[in-house]
């Protein structure tokens, strides 16, 4: 295994890596005062589009960890981000499947958001509909969200996912995730969506340009192999993955790619740091 060394910064996961639902992991403020102490930068960088920054700045804050805004890197934020640079936010409406973490971020960069059974089906009418679907994780989810979606998306309207894991960590276990809603939304439009989460690489693409270090001294911590591990794959930096998530190492047994290295948990990242 490599030597664990040359670490700059990370890209850490959080559902699964630092807290199970509400409930921390343990060796969580240890973990966070070793890269303090250290002056290793991370980010945050998370699939889950429900939260806003500040709600995960007040989450950790609630677990005894204090962090800024700028290093929180959700994947709605990463999906505003792509669309403000590929589109025209004052020309683009958008729907959004999702809550405030999915929404606020699209409202900051300019793009206008439409409501339920506001339909693109009259070309003619600029304030009607949506150009853009976009599907986050969200809790209230109905039938009425779902019929505004696939009606969009079979009118022509951009189907933008923020990420698509198919299940979500909890401290009941594993429940259903964003990517199941998408999976519904496709068979009922028959289009496929663009992923901007991981494994994509755009969100890792988009932390290296705010950690601002050589990404050979980047790594990325993550649970899931088809997500994080993936991701730094593509992105060609070196990842490690915890086995208090949703992945084990029979996992490896089915894929062709492998992390640098694997620890139980982050108390382990942090005696590893700490050697």
């Amino acid at each position: 295994m490599e030597p664990f060394t040359n670490i700059r910064a990370l890209i850490i996961d959080m559902d699964g890596v630092l807290w199970h639902g509400e409930q921390p992991m343990s060796g969580l403020t240890d973990f966070f005062q070793t890269l303090r102490d250290q002056q290793i930068r991370f980010i945050l960088a998370t699939n889950n589009a429900r939260l806003t920054q500040e709600q995960y700045v007040s989450k950790l804050a609630e677990m005894g960890v204090k962090v800024t805004r700028d290093e929180i890197l959700t994947s709605s934020m990463a999906t505003a981000l792509y669309l403000a640079e590929h589109t025209n936010p004052a020309e683009n409406r958008v729907f959004v499947i999702g809550e405030d973490g999915a929404k606020q971020p699209l409202i900051d960069r300019g793009f206008t958001l439409t409501e339920l059974y506001e339909l693109n089906d009259d070309k003619d009418n600029p304030n009607m509909g949506a150009d853009i679907v976009v599907c986050g994780m969200d809790r209230n989810l109905s039938w009425d969200k779902l019929a505004t979606a696939t009606l969009n998306i079979r009118a022509g309207a951009k189907f933008i996912g923020t990420n698509a894991d198919t299940t979500l960590p909890t401290e009941r276990g594993l429940t259903h995730g964003n990517g199941a809603i998408l999976a519904a939304l496709q068979a009922a439009t028959g289009v496929t969506p663009t992923i901007i989460g991981k494994p994509e690489p755009i969100i890792y693409q988009q932390a290296l340009a705010l950690l601002n270090v050589d990404p050979a001294q980047t790594v990325a911590i993550g649970d899931r192999l088809e997500t994080d591990i993936l991701g730094a794959v593509r992105t060609g930096i070196r990842s490690l993955m915890v086995l208090s998530g949703v992945s084990t190492e029979d996992d490896f047994k089915t894929t062709d790619y492998r992390p640098t290295w694997v620890m139980p948990d982050i108390r382990a990242v942090t005696q590893a740091l700490k050697n």
